[in-house]
This record gives C-alpha cells, structure tokens and sequence, in this order.
C-alpha cells in the first residue's frame, strides 16, 4: 500500500483567527502510482487537542487503503470552512469530513458538496442544516455524556447547590451535551439548580472571563458543568483567581491531557472522556465501506465514560506527572 504523503496548504489567516494555527496540513492529489484517493477534512479548530486527535487518526487510517488526506481548520470561522469545502471539491476529493464550525450555517457548504456529488461524512459534530445530505455521522454519545456529567455533580454536590454551564450552543455537540446534563438533573429529583448558561466558545481564555463573571454574580455557586476541558480549564483558573478553590465543584467534558491532569490535582471533579481516536478511525472505515458500495448507518455514536481521580492516579500515560 502506499504512503499518505502530507504537505502543507498555504493559507492566509486573518488578525482573527486565534494563534497557533499558521499553516493548514495538506496532501497531494492521487497519482497514477497510488491506488487510493483524497479524502479532505475540515476540523473545527487545530487550538483543541481533541480535532488534531481526530485528523491524526483519519490520516493514519486513511493511508491504510491508499489514501491521502487534506487536513484544514476552520478555527471557529464558519466562512473559513465553506472556503476549505470549496478547495475540496476544486481538487475533486473522493470524500470530506466535516466537523462544523456551525451546525446550521454548514448546510451551504454540504449541499455544495452533494451537488458536486462527493460524499459528506461529519465527525463529532453533526449538521442541523435542513436539506443538506450527510452520508454518515460519527461521533461521540453527547447526549448520554452529559447526563454522565450531570450524575458527577450530583454526586459531588450530595444532590443540593446551585450550577452554571459555561456553554456553546453554536454546534450540536455541545446541544445534546447541555440537554443531556438539564435532562438528568430534572429526571434525578435532586435539588440541584441551574442559575443559567454562558457562551464561553468552547475556549479557555473565554471561558476565564466568562467565569469570572458567573462568580461575582452568583456568590452562592457551588458548581460548574463546563461543556469542554478547556472551558473547564478556563473555570478552574478564575476560582482560583476568585480565592474560591475547594468551594466550588467543576465537571468538564473531553479527558485531554491537561483536563486529565486538573482531574488528578482535583482541580476537575470529573469527566466524561470521549476517544477522538476512535472517532476518525470509525469515520475513515465507515467511508471506505460506502465507497465500495456497502450500506453504512447513518449515525454511528461511540459513549463516553466517567474518569475520576481515582481513574488519573491509575493512569500511565500520567505517571511521569
């Protein structure tokens, strides 16, 4: 089989765009020595471990039947990624993963795409987008993480106390997250009250300020659902800030490296973790399935498990911690 050759796509970024990001992953088109096609991607920013994860892991499957893959980041920009979708269909890809910068304004960009003809498959976070075709969707059970998330802070909380969600309601991801903690909380008969949810943009330095104001608004707080690690990072900081350590329980969601970590210093009460790996690989075998003719699941959801303390101290990929 041959090798997935990456290059670099030159990309301009506006003032914008967050740093850290200078560059997009690229790959060169199929050639007549190459059994396999192109397969391109656009992630919802390269800023979160968790989409690189994920593009890694497409790249890596992908080159196991001979395809190469372009690797493209929306950073958050909806107009970015209808751009990079663009691209893809100039190059004439075999197939384009998407997870959307905006579950709803992604509809322009996947209905170009089926007029084109090239398959649409979503990865984590799926399309609201009405008359815009996805093939398939792979992605974390969102729904059933957040109510994990909700019975972490009931457990950490004895039931009682007042929360906020640092939120992002621009995707459906993070919508079946926040449905899913309000479902369990109401079902579960427990005293617990949502005093309201905030944007933080799924950022940690968002979330900092956004929390920061939660704290000084609500002086009787005793917990935070923070709908990714780096909301919850961004959490932790301003209690910490706020001299509030110890009094007010943070749940995240995701189980990176350093939400792993906060969990093992209890800075993080708990996670539901979720396995990018996973998802881009199951995207890449769900892709090569349909282009050889198979009938594949529309949706393909993969569950999430609580991690704890207990569950970090155990952990080896954070012994040398």
């Amino acid at each position: 089989m041959a090798k997935a050759m990456v290059g670099f796509l030159a990309a301009g970024l506006s003032l914008g765009l967050l740093a850290g990001c200078g560059g997009e992953e690229g790959a060169e088109e199929t050639g007549p020595d190459r059994p396999g096609g192109v397969i391109g991607i656009s992630v919802l920013t390269m800023t979160n471990p968790f989409f690189k994860e994920i593009a890694d892991a497409v790249t890596d499957e992908a080159a196991k039947s001979g395809y190469t893959v372009i690797v493209t980041s929306a950073e958050f920009d909806p107009a970015k990624q209808r751009m990079q979708v663009k691209d893809f269909l100039v190059r004439k890809v075999s197939a384009m993963i998407l997870t959307p910068a905006d579950s709803r304004a992604v509809g322009t960009a996947i209905k170009e795409a089926n007029e084109a003809g090239i398959p649409v498959f979503t990865a984590d976070i799926a399309s609201l987008a009405e008359g815009a075709k996805v093939v398939s969707h792979i992605a974390t059970d969102n729904y059933s993480g957040g109510r994990q998330a909700a019975k972490a802070i009931i457990q950490a909380l004895g039931g009682k106390g007042k929360v906020a969600i640092i939120d992002h309601p621009e995707v459906e991801s993070v919508i079946l997250r926040t449905k899913g903690f309000r479902d369990e909380l109401k079902e579960s008969g427990s005293a617990i009250e949502i005093v309201g949810a905030w944007p933080g943009k799924g950022s940690k330095d968002e979330a900092f300020k956004v929390a920061q104001d939660i704290l000084t608004a609500h002086q009787d707080l005793a917990g935070i659902f923070a709908i990714n690690d780096p909301s919850a990072l961004g959490a932790c900081a301003a209690i910490e800030k706020k001299n509030r350590a110890g009094k007010i329980v943070v749940v995240g969601f995701d189980g990176q490296p350093e939400g792993k970590r906060a969990i093992k210093e209890g800075r993080i009460f708990a996670d539901p973790i979720q396995f990018p790996d996973e998802i881009g690989r199951r995207t890449v075998q769900t892709i090569m399935k349909y282009l050889e003719g198979e009938k594949v699941p529309p949706e393909i959801l993969i569950p999430t498990r609580l991690y704890y303390k207990a569950d970090a101290e155990k952990d080896p990929a954070l012994k040398a911690d």
